[in-house]
């Protein structure tokens, strides 16, 4: 299996190269002037002021969050991507001068994390649990790989690799060795993106090593704890393990527990070291655990994570729309999860969730221009009650400028810079088009040359035109992904329709392709109402509006206030318009609705007899849910009452 590069990718795309440009030339940016504490009315960072001290350019005090560095850490993530698609001279050596800063604290034995060097070395190592050295090594590898593979340069890698040795030597299952693992996962997934690099077998070992005593007797963290005399976060002893993913080991786990976005950059790690390693019953786990959150604690919208306390998941089919967290990081988390599971089995159940997740739960976290952003992505939102319910505190009716816990905007840059690599995939003999982005891929395969221009206005149009124009031929599979929204579809080569069933949701093609060959895929774009699942109490007897892989939502400023009084009829009928000028270009969807009214109400009556509702007709006018809150402040709502349910 060959990940693209983003080299071998350009991206012409009228949905994606639009966000892609707005990564580089507002978010990228932004974002560095937020990591130094210049943005006016935004909570400060500290982020690189941090790296300062701890380097001896300045003098100061440790500020902010524990886990500070890792901010920067994604920032030259997608910096990195960045610079594979379009090399930028200035913005490589702003990147560069960051990289001298945190070089310049690295310890002579290796040691680099700011909290700890400020604040006092001997106090190292002491809280795995909750202190997130790990985790800021992890996004510190990851940013390392990315920007060794854009520039060639190897400061920052080798800087990375001198952290790891540092770690190798405290932690393992040798005598003399303490037997740690992080309390917030990512390092796991960034060592074995190492080991991609290095082929260092010590690498893709260490990854291992912390995926399989997590959860082992005696718990360390137990140990840790009365060591150190740390403090729980959690006093409830049966939740407090299982939010770090730890009350049980990997391999007896079989549903999504705990703090979602920890979760998922766990199974992500999992799954790659099965991968790597070939190891069966650890995939079978992994299939388990996805299986779990997309069959019974996932959101229509891709988002994961119900819960505020803990940000975390908490029981099968419970998806509240209006307490929800849906941290963007956890919808990410999902999406590096799918990634990988495709990598291990060619299934498109893992690329079809990717693509929900990307339409819908993933760019919901960033404003239409780039500067502002959601940690929390709720589907039904109600100003008063975010202003005035403690327990609805979280959900915020406009995206924010930066927060002081900023992993969600350098996370949301990291991955839109790179998502060209998401879309298509290569192994030895078939070519995998999993997401329809609109790209020119010129890459090798047999050792052959091959060019591949594909044109589209998906997700508005299903028609997606792949052409091949390289001269030489080449005998292999094309694999065409089949939506899984998709009802009614029809692929072509050179004209002739293919009438063959798809294997695991793909359409493989194999013929020896050539120059001016030619596929046409026509994917039915059908306006359809989505039912959840009976056991999901906050949804029983509504729907959720779907179009292609978009769901769209109600927004005030459409629709007027009280959207919950709204109702639809089952054989409602949407009328389907382009709209260039609004939200930077949708299509919006109108139908007829109805409004419950106030008739036969006295405004100081709280309870009376049943009498029959009476209903004003309403046009409605819906958009697509990741472009909502760009306008005004006001109420939102994707799941609306559905007419003929019995339930009103």
């Amino acid at each position: 299996m060959k990940l693209l590069s983003m080299k071998e990718i350009e991206i012409k795309d009228r949905f994606f190269s639009g966000y892609m440009d707005l990564i580089r030339d507002y978010v990228i940016p932004y974002q560095w002037e937020a990591l130094n504490d210049r943005i006016e009315g935004a909570e400060p960072s500290y982020c690189m002021q941090n790296f300062r001290i701890a380097a001896g350019k300045i003098t100061g005090d440790f500020k902010g969050y524990v886990f500070q560095d890792s901010d920067v850490y994604k920032w030259l993530e997608a910096v990195g991507y960045s610079l594979m698609w379009h090399p930028d001279s200035e913005l490589e050596k702003t990147a560069d001068g960051a990289i001298d800063d945190i070089c310049g604290a690295q310890q002579t034995d290796g040691y680099l994390n700011t909290y700890y060097i400020i604040n006092g070395l001997d106090k190292r190592f002491t809280n795995l649990k909750d202190n997130h050295e790990l985790y800021c090594l992890g996004h510190m590898t990851e940013a390392a790989v990315v920007y060794y593979q854009a520039t060639g340069k190897t400061k920052l890698l080798e800087a990375a690799i001198r952290y790891i040795d540092c770690v190798d030597r405290i932690f393992g299952t040798e005598q003399g060795k303490l037997r740690g693992y992080p309390g917030h996962e990512v390092i796991e997934m960034a060592l074995v993106r190492l080991y991609e690099v290095t082929k260092d077998e010590k690498h893709l070992a260490l990854a291992k090593y912390f995926i399989e005593e997590r959860g082992k007797e005696p718990l360390y963290f137990e140990i840790e704890n009365q060591k150190n005399q740390n403090n729980f976060y959690w006093k409830d002893s049966n939740v407090k393990y299982q939010y770090y993913q730890a009350g049980k080991e990997v391999r007896f786990q079989d549903k999504a527990e705990g703090h979602a976005v920890r979760a998922v950059y766990l199974y992500s790690g999992m799954a790659a070291v099965a991968k790597e390693t070939n190891d069966q019953e650890l995939m079978q786990v992994c299939e388990r655990l996805w299986n779990n959150i997309t069959a019974k604690q996932m959101y229509v919208t891709g988002a994961i994570g119900a819960t505020y306390y803990g940000e975390a998941f908490t029981f099968d089919y419970d998806l509240p729309n209006d307490t929800v967290y849906g941290e963007t990081c956890a919808s990410i988390g999902l999406i590096f999860f799918a990634r990988r599971m495709f990598e291990l089995t060619k299934d498109s159940k893992y690329t079809n969730v990717m693509e929900r997740v990307l339409f819908n739960g993933a760019i919901s976290g960033m404003s239409l221009d780039g500067t502002k952003f959601f940690y929390v992505n709720p589907l039904e939102v109600l100003p008063e009650a975010s202003e005035k319910d403690q327990n609805k505190k979280h959900v915020k009716v406009e995206r924010q400028k930066w927060f002081g816990c900023a992993c969600c905007p350098p996370n949301i840059a990291r991955l839109l810079s790179s998502i060209g690599s998401y879309a298509y995939t290569l192994t030895d003999d078939i070519f995998f088009m999993n997401l329809y982005i609109g790209g020119e891929i010129n890459t090798a395969i047999h050792g052959n040359k091959l060019s591949v221009n594909v044109e589209t206005e998906y997700p508005w149009k299903g028609t997606v035109k792949i052409t091949f124009n390289t001269d030489t031929e080449s005998a292999f599979d094309f694999a065409v992904r089949i939506p899984d929204w998709c009802r009614d579809y029809e692929i072509s080569v050179n004209g002739e329709r293919i009438h063959k069933a798809p294997i695991k949701g793909y359409l493989y093609l194999n013929r020896k392709w050539s120059r001016a060959d030619e596929i046409i895929c026509k994917f039915k774009m059908e306006t359809l109402l989505i039912q959840a699942n009976p056991k999901v109490r906050e949804d029983l007897g509504k729907t959720a509006v779907s179009r292609g892989p978009v769901i769209y939502c109600l927004e005030e400023a459409d629709n007027g206030n009280e959207l919950h009084r709204i109702h639809i009829s089952k054989d409602t009928v949407f009328k389907e318009q382009y709209e260039p000028e609004l939200l930077k270009g949708i299509i919006t969807l109108t139908c007829e609705g109805k409004k419950l009214t106030d008739t036969g109400w006295n405004e100081d009556t709280l309870y009376q007899p049943y009498s029959e509702p009476v209903y004003e007709k309403k046009i409605l006018k819906w958009i697509p849910y990741y472009a909502w809150a760009n306008r005004k402040p006001g109420e939102m709502m994707v799941w609306v009452k559905l007419e003929g349910t019995n339930i009103e």
